[in-house]
């Protein structure tokens, strides 16, 4: 019976190769569900390989863990067998985590440690228990149990460190720095897990580094995430540099691959003729030889395509070796996310450190590289015009979740650029389009809430509807438990409410910047506060209380420049500021502050604040008696404002006021730093509400 089996498995090999998995399954569940019995360790073995083909081919879990539980129950009478019952547990809470079953994934992967632990098998024992600590960190971060996370963790680093393997150490330590910047308990600890991996990774051969482009991309990410959080936008710098020229050097890379295997192709294809002498095959085969070696030193990988590494922990969809990019060796699955997501979070970075800067061309460019290969991707996943959450297979979510929160972000950026640009139409289709993702994955995408709001508001803001504005803010900070989005809402909507400049708004604005003000210095970094600053000394000004004013707003001026490199909120700063020193009757600062607002305004490209600024400057030249300069400055404002897009779409206003019920979860998302965009005349709520552009056809916000 043993020649069977065999015989049974190298067809399904055979059809495995062909990519007709469906034949595949069946020859080998021909051995399972045979009448004559086989030997428990071949059904064991045979249903591994079922569930391996299942796991990576498609999306029957359920299957696939039927499979595996039923090896684990034979299992049980075989008293040896140390690799067969790794492999199967491994599986098993692979399969637990795609189906959303926690504790019974937490349990199997316990029983592999005990198994691992008394096993004295050495290296291979303490990698085993690698396997299973990086799951069971991964579990318990899905709980919210963060340091039971950082335990298990700890726990393979130890195994790594005693296995004298760098590379194992660096994947435990990035990964121990990953829920260090989830948790975020304390900046100290996450700069300890910083320092870590800098000595681990100078400990690595540099010979071997080139090999870890993975664990590079990793730490160099969530390096990055630390940088952007504490506001050192200074030193984020060279990490987003470097990021990206890894991210071209890989394009380039796999472009040299496939290049090497289309010439492998056409070798094989030379050498598949029947009519070559001797001396013709032997010169094709030495080819072919030198063709694989090169082609394994770029992959790690043999020439029919097989990786070294086992297939990816997360999620469960069936991609190109290309499109990995693995952190740790077998039995780990050590993969982070897939090559085309992390490629897409270097897009976004770009952007979300570039949008401030103005550097708009380079942005845009950046928002339609990232949004190109999410669609790609969730195209893959079956996720194409009109299908909705409730439709997608339970596999599928873990990773649909990664590309759609992205997918959100880049549209979340493009809303503000548009904004910056007075491009209300785009800025409106673009939020249209998260509204809809949003109400077809209501489930995955409930942490966009509050962003959706807060852009709303910020729209609404930026066309001088400012009661509308300051409702919507204050909607986001009801939708979100993030302590630093609450209180940036609350900040947009005091500006707001000072816009609107009757006392009784104005009062609304004190009572929403004042418990702001009392915490300030409780927030990481000095977003919170240079916005917080602004706000407030524009709300001095306001009231006349205008020495007070410019101390608050100078100091605020001083960090946004020093720390956040906000240029577009640099601008504002100055703006608020020249109109102070005019309020002042200090024409002489006021001239040199708003000539210097309105440059750096222009560069920026942002619309609002030059249109803000050239009002200032009207009155200034009014306040002088420059008539001349007055007419001139008029007729410039007026072709600005001209060119500005005014085209918007009607929104539901019943939409616009419907509050979403429940908390969201909580989500640092990056937001637009305009705090203070102002628009050179108000428009009354009734023009946004009635404007009719029918001709665009576009489904209603």
């Amino acid at each position: 019976m043993e020649a069977v089996a065999e015989g049974l498995w190298a067809l399904a090999e055979h059809h495995e190769q062909r990519q007709d998995i469906g034949k595949a399954v069946k020859c080998l569940e021909a051995i399972c569900q045979s009448s004559v019995s086989f030997l428990p360790i071949v059904e064991i073995k045979t249903r591994l390989r079922i569930a391996t083909l299942l796991l990576k081919h498609t999306h029957n879990v359920n299957h696939a863990k039927s499979h595996l539980e039923r090896s684990q129950l034979l299992l049980k009478s075989i008293p040896s067998s140390f690799e067969l019952k790794c492999r199967t547990y491994s599986l098993l809470g692979h399969c637990y985590h795609l189906v959303g079953a926690i504790p019974s994934q937490k349990q199997i992967l316990n029983k592999g440690l005990e198994l691992a632990a008394i096993s004295g098998d050495g290296f291979a024992g303490r990698l085993w228990s690698c396997n299973f600590n990086s799951q069971l960190a991964n579990s318990l971060t899905i709980e919210g149990d963060y340091n039971g996370s950082v335990s298990a963790l700890q726990h393979g680093l130890t195994s790594a460190v005693e296995m004298c393997y760098p590379e194992l150490q660096m994947f435990f330590a990035t990964s121990i720095l990953h829920v260090r910047v989830m948790q975020w308990d304390s900046t100290n600890l996450v700069e300890e897990s910083i320092k870590s991996c800098n000595v681990i990774w100078e400990s690595i051969e540099p010979d071997n580094r080139r090999h870890c482009l993975g664990l590079l991309f990793y730490y160099e990410l969530l390096h990055l995430f630390y940088l952007l959080r504490i506001c050192d936008y200074k030193n984020a710098a060279q990490h987003i540099d470097k990021l990206d020229a890894l991210m071209k050097s890989d394009l380039q890379r796999m472009q040299h691959i496939q290049e090497l295997r289309n010439e492998l192709d056409t070798l094989n294809h030379s050498l598949s003729r029947s009519d070559l002498n001797y001396r013709d095959r032997s010169a094709l085969d030495e080819k072919k030889v030198r063709l694989e070696e090169r082609l394994s030193n770029y992959t790690g990988m043999s020439s029919d395509g097989k990786a070294t590494l086992e297939p990816a922990y997360f999620g469960n969809v069936k991609r190109a070796w290309s499109d990995k990019i693995e952190l740790a060796p077998p039995p780990i699955d050590g993969e982070w996310l897939p090559k085309s997501a992390v490629y897409a979070l270097v897009d976004l970075m770009v952007v979300v450190f570039s949008r401030p800067k103005g550097l708009f061309r380079d942005c845009g460019k950046r928002i339609q590289s990232g949004l190109q290969i999410i669609q790609e991707e969730l195209v893959q996943l079956g996720i194409t015009e009109g299908v909705k959450e409730v439709e997608l297979q339970h596999s599928a979510i873990w990773m649909a979740g990664v590309y759609l929160m992205l997918l959100m972000q880049f549209l979340e950026n493009k809303v503000a650029v548009d904004l910056t640009r007075s491009e209300f139409v785009e800025a409106q289709e673009a939020l249209m389009e998260m509204r809809s993702w949003l109400i077809r994955f209501p489930t995955i995408l409930q942490a966009c809430e509050s962003t959706i709001e807060i852009l709303r508001g910020q729209y609404a803001h930026s066309v001088g509807c400012y009661s509308e504005a300051a409702f919507h803010f204050l909607e986001a900070s009801k939708l979100t438990q993030s302590k630093s989005m609450q209180a940036m809402s609350h900040i947009y909507a005091a500006v707001s409410y000072i816009c609107i400049g009757d006392a009784e708004s104005s009062a609304k604005a004190v009572d929403l910047i004042g418990p702001v003000l009392g915490v300030i210095d409780s927030f990481v970094g000095v977003r919170e506060k240079t916005s917080a600053l602004y706000t407030y000394g524009f709300l001095l000004m306001r009231q006349q209380n205008l020495q007070e004013a410019r101390i608050r707003l100078a100091s605020g001026l001083q960090t946004t420049h020093t720390s956040l490199g906000n240029l577009q909120l640099v601008s504002q700063y100055l703006t608020v500021l020249g109109s102070l020193a005019l309020s002042l009757h200090d024409t002489g600062q006021a001239r040199e502050i708003l000539r210097s607002a309105l440059t750096l305004a222009k560069k920026l490209y942002d619309i609002p604040t030059q249109n803000w600024v050239l009002s200032n400057m009207t009155a200034l030249y009014q306040q002088t008696g420059e008539k001349g300069s007055e007419m001139e400055n008029l007729e410039y404002q007026k072709r600005k404002i001209d060119k500005v897009k005014l085209q918007v779409h009607r929104l539901n206003e019943l939409d616009m006021k419907k509050a979403m019920a429940g908390p969201s979860k909580n989500v640092d998302l990056d937001i637009p730093e305009s705090v203070g965009l102002l628009t050179p005349q108000r428009r009354s709520s009734a023009r946004l509400m009635d404007v009719d552009i029918g001709r665009l056809g576009k489904k209603k916000l």
